[in-house]
């Protein structure tokens, strides 16, 4: 697949339907670092470029859309759906937690709260797209899905991206699979993932995708029981790294109290790769962080 064909034609695509999210310096880890704030995307995440594409290249049956999630993708893909006039079933599982369910509902999409993590919620959503028809879009684990989140580097790359190395978190692979398929080797690519939920790690090990068991902070929004397969044909030889939840943690804090950026455990998972010391750049290597996750539990404003 020509991937950078792909993603340019998924970034014409999408234009006006999501938003072109910031980026700003930082010297949170003690030195210069990029940072996109894509935490500022349409539902608080980079998932709505996957959904806007996946709508907008294939045709949509009359029995709508169905999404399996940890939360973030099936705000955005019954975001997209609302949208563009579309019907929209959304699975979560329970960890999904208050706030992304709340968010999912907002949108008036059909919500099944499903026993278990995400593996459990994809299940249902496969069977009910067998029983109506359908289209399911697919969370990380598709080409229209990860050519939209690809979008999101290609997007960066317009406003100037200096880095020689992108920090990504990683949860099924969608999104660090697309700017693998965008940089295609331009720059180099760190996966970071939480030590308690790392499918991609484990692949990369095994030398082909594993089911790990996942826990921890982050597992609502990073906790796929496998890679993706596409993600895992893309990773070969990659540098990837794990960091603990107390060093999510730390990197959350360090965005708010530096520039009172709030955001999930996931969203600060790529930092605390540099905050925590596992990824120490070499003397003069320009680093960049992708802020992907914006959807606090519990909700700090809710009342």
């Amino acid at each position: 697949m020509n991937w950078k064909s792909e993603i340019s034609a998924a970034r014409d695509r999408i234009a006006g339907h999501t938003q072109v999210t910031p980026v700003i310096e930082s010297r949170i880890p003690g030195h210069p670092i990029e940072l996109k704030l894509e935490h500022m995307q349409h539902t608080g995440s980079f998932k709505a470029r996957g959904a806007f594409n996946t709508l907008l290249s294939l045709d949509v049956p009359d029995a709508g859309v169905v999404a399996a999630s940890g939360g973030n993708h099936g705000a955005a893909a019954a975001f997209a759906a609302q949208a563009l006039g579309y019907t929209a079933k959304i699975f979560v599982p329970e960890l999904a937690g208050p706030s992304k369910i709340a968010l999912i509902r907002q949108t008036g999409a059909d919500l099944s709260i499903v026993p278990g993590e995400y593996a459990n919620a994809l299940t249902q959503a496969q069977a009910h797209e067998a029983e109506t028809g359908a289209m399911q879009i697919h969370a990380y684990d598709a080409p229209a899905t990860v050519a939209g989140q690809g979008t999101c580097f290609a997007e960066w790359d317009a406003q100037g991206l200096q880095a020689d190395t992108v920090l990504v978190a990683v949860g099924g692979g969608g999104l660090i699979a697309g700017a693998l398929a965008w940089f295609d080797g331009a720059r180099k690519v760190v996966a970071v993932e939480p030590q308690t939920s790392c499918a991609l790690n484990a692949a990369l090990q095994a030398g082909e995708p594993v089911d790990v068991s996942v826990s921890g902070i982050a597992a609502n929004a990073l906790g796929a029981r496998r890679i993706g397969q596409i993600c895992f044909d893309l990773a070969q030889g990659m540098t990837s790294v794990l960091v603990s939840d107390d060093a999510i943690a730390a990197a959350q804090k360090a965005l708010w109290q530096a520039h009172r950026i709030l955001v999930e455990p996931a969203g600060a998972t790529a930092l605390a790769a540099l905050t925590s010391g596992v990824y120490r750049p070499e003397p003069g290597e320009r680093v960049a962080v992708l802020v992907c996750g914006a959807n606090v539990a519990p909700d700090p404003l809710a009342g």
